[in-house]
């Protein structure tokens, strides 16, 4: 079953900047017929259009960052060490699920190529794994716990003010990491849905009888070592391939984050700039070289053209929604369908119905975040418990939308049918048991005003 969506779906479904051109579209009409015309909402969406640049240049990096610090050597070899552990076709699957997953938690970006270049040295290792299900297990990550760690885009954005866009800072104010992702009910998510998506990748892996490897879809994984340029051959390359820059760069790098620290703490320091300017640190420092270093950058920039030109439409939408009066119409009707109890998980289900239309974790946020925590407000729910209701929840149709798949589609050179069919036995699994944590937990949160800073 999960084969024969998957085949529609790639037959069917056009790429994902259609789908965020025809949400825009979509609002634009909505929009005219709630009475405003056609130049206020050209202008509404001309005039918001480039608002999220800063959002959208701090998404683009972690992708970067987490493609610089998987492909250093140091990293690398780690990964060739860890893939010497598995010996048998489930166990090896179940070990991808459950690196995919980890990783993650440090940065989406990384997590995709760590398990895509875990899986090419596994493939080499262990005979008779389905590449299919292998597949599957690293995407894990993406379609299950990767916006409850450190990476969550919403929660990065809550807790950064010079992030928010004003109109949404006016409803929420600053919500603070410490109250989204360092919480024991988000920990209680993260260990949940780890353990069931180890066991279902475990379970579910084809046996070697009946396993579609690598090979026989024609995938060749093993490495074809390139020699290394040790030096330049013009004395204008000097430091490129010394790693006297580096080090100076990475020092004065360190002494900002232990200064930021020292004043802020290791929670409140941590935003998005602070983030993604940790991880390229250590990108910088892994790498040695700034030759090496830039020869990394160079590779993954093709994986960051999706964010650069999604998102603006996503601040052209959030422009119309506002100021149409929609988002108004939207509070209401989420008011007159909810409760204090039933909010968080109406609200889940919306986000993950909606994310098969809006691919984009903190794009999509920007979209729903003015109605939903407006409701929230209202109804006196915790607002950094609906951040994490959409984080949980958002994740979930990106089992069955290939946008994330991309970076881990490209190191592996397969396609979105290759691992839908696995990953959509997973989203069954899941989603039942996300709305029900999302509910259940919500009642340990109590209402805490807004923070204006």
């Amino acid at each position: 079953m999960g084969i024969s969506l998957a085949n529609w779906s790639e037959k069917w479904f056009p790429d994902a900047y259609v789908f965020a051109a025809m949400a825009v579209v979509i609002i634009a009409i909505i929009a005219l017929l709630m009475g405003r015309t056609p130049v206020e909402v050209g202008v509404d969406f001309g005039t918001h259009y480039w608002d999220l640049i800063p959002f959208t240049m701090q998404m683009a990096f972690i992708i970067i960052t987490g493609y610089v610090v998987a492909t250093s050597k140091p990293v690398h070899k780690l990964i060739e060490k860890i893939a010497d552990i598995p010996k048998s076709p489930k166990i090896a699957i179940a070990f991808v699920a459950f690196f995919a997953l980890i990783t993650s938690l440090i940065s989406w970006g990384f997590s995709l190529v760590f398990s895509g270049i875990l899986i090419k040295e596994i493939s080499n290792r262990v005979k008779g794994v389905d590449y299919r299900a292998m597949a599957a297990a690293g995407f894990l990550g993406l379609g299950a716990i990767w916006a409850l760690g450190l990476s969550s885009s919403a929660a990065l954005l809550m807790a950064t003010k010079a992030s928010i866009p004003p109109e949404l800072y006016e409803i929420s104010g600053t919500i603070p990491m410490s109250d989204t992702i360092f919480t024991w009910q988000n920990l209680v998510m993260i260990v949940v849905l780890t353990v069931l998506s180890i066991w279902i990748a475990y379970v579910s892996a084809p046996n070697k009888d009946k396993a579609k490897t690598a090979e026989m879809a024609g995938l060749d994984y093993s490495r074809k070592e390139t020699p290394e340029k040790k030096k330049g051959d013009r004395p204008g390359e000097w430091f490129e391939y010394s790693p006297i820059l580096t080090i100076l760069l990475v020092a004065l790098g360190f002494i900002y984050i232990g200064n930021t620290i020292a004043d802020l703490g290791p929670i409140a320091a941590l935003n998005l700039n602070n983030y993604n300017f940790i991880l390229l640190m250590i990108g910088l420092l892994l790498h040695w070289t700034p030759r090496n270093f830039l020869n990394s950058v160079s590779n993954s920039v093709p994986a960051i053209s999706g964010v650069l030109i999604q998102f603006p439409l996503y601040a052209g939408i959030f422009g119309i929604l506002m100021n149409s009066g929609l988002n108004d119409v939207l509070v209401k009707f989420f008011l007159s369908i909810s409760t204090e109890n039933t909010f968080p998980l109406i609200s889940g289900i919306y986000s993950a119905v909606l994310g098969l239309f809006l691919p984009s974790g903190g794009g999509k946020w920007i979209v729903e975040a003015p109605y939903l925590l407006e409701a929230a407000k209202e109804l006196n729910v915790n607002m950094a418990w609906i951040v994490q209701v959409y984080n949980a929840t958002e994740a979930l149709p990106n089992m069955i939308n290939p946008f994330f798949m991309l970076p881990l589609l490209g190191v592996l050179g397969i396609k979105a049918k290759d691992l839908a069919g696995y990953s959509i036995l997973q989203l069954i699994f899941h989603v039942p048991v996300v709305l029900f944590l999302v509910w259940i937990l919500a009642k340990t949160m109590p209402y805490v005003p807004p923070i204006f800073q």
